[in-house]
């Protein structure tokens, strides 16, 4: 089956207001960011959103989390996102902060078809019981707070359970795709990316270089295509666009004069 779409807004034209979306990417590696300004332009609102962070630099997610289109984030690191602080500490954005190998097993588990786990991130903390602030009420007070969770001993140890994650759809990068949505996925932009797919319930891809099916080694293969319904395609122009968030420059050592 060719998944290929033609355009990113004729991939996410089906996103409705308050769906819930799994989104790749770690730091600004392997972003969607094609897919998300596509959302941004249809003025898609009141999103769920399930991503390891809420972007940054005014990139990635930060573009819809500033447009006031995102009520709700499940992720594990807010970072430098002083828009995303703001909304939080201000009460306009419900936020669930967990461990991020958590937040990473919910998405492969729900992706899996598997409802919950034990693990043992987060025992003895609010993680499992319960009073993390999801909303605060703007003044300073909690409006809701996490719920306690299940925790149970297995051989002597204490682990709290966990719920897989399934969204309505996922949006992510991949270095490489063809056209049945078999993705290669490079370096960090891996962390995230497949997990989020495998979470969606429909997975909307956006690649860097497209290719024929079979140009990809199967050994070679990320994310299996039965995971992916729509294919994006991105220009040159588009796959090369990648920001760099912190550029470090080391400083050259400066030779004296050799006495002799």
């Amino acid at each position: 089956m060719d998944k290929v779409v033609a355009t990113a807004l004729e991939a996410v034209a089906d996103v409705p207001d308050g769906a819930s979306l799994a989104v790749g990417g770690f730091g600004l590696s392997g972003v969607p960011n094609v897919l998300i300004q596509a959302l941004f332009e249809l003025r898609v609102g009141g999103l769920s959103v399930v991503s390891n962070n809420c972007g940054a630099m005014e990139s990635g997610l930060a573009v819809l989390l500033a447009a006031g289109r995102i009520g709700r984030v499940t992720g594990s690191y807010i970072g430098a996102n002083k828009e995303f602080a703001r909304q939080y500490l201000a009460g306009e954005l419900e936020v669930e902060m967990i461990p991020q190998g958590t937040l990473a097993e919910r998405l492969r588990a729900g992706g899996a078809g598997i409802p919950a786990f034990y693990t043992p991130a987060g025992v003895g903390t609010q993680v499992a019981e319960g009073g993390l602030p999801w909303r605060y009420d703007g003044s300073g007070g909690v409006a809701l707070a996490s719920p306690a969770k299940e925790v149970r001993t297995f051989d002597g140890a204490a682990y709290v359970l966990e719920r897989g994650i399934r969204t309505d759809f996922a949006l992510v990068r991949a270095a490489k795709g063809d056209r049945h949505g078999n993705l290669v996925f490079s370096k960090s932009a891996r962390n995230f990316n497949p997990l989020a797919a495998m979470a969606g319930k429909v997975t909307i891809a956006e690649v860097e270089e497209l290719v024929e099916p079979g140009a990809i080694d199967p050994d070679a293969v990320h994310l299996p295509g039965i995971f992916v319904q729509r294919v994006v395609a991105l220009t040159a122009e588009q796959a090369a666009d990648k920001k760099i968030e912190r550029r470090t420059v080391s400083v050259p050592a400066i030779r004296g004069p050799v006495s002799g």
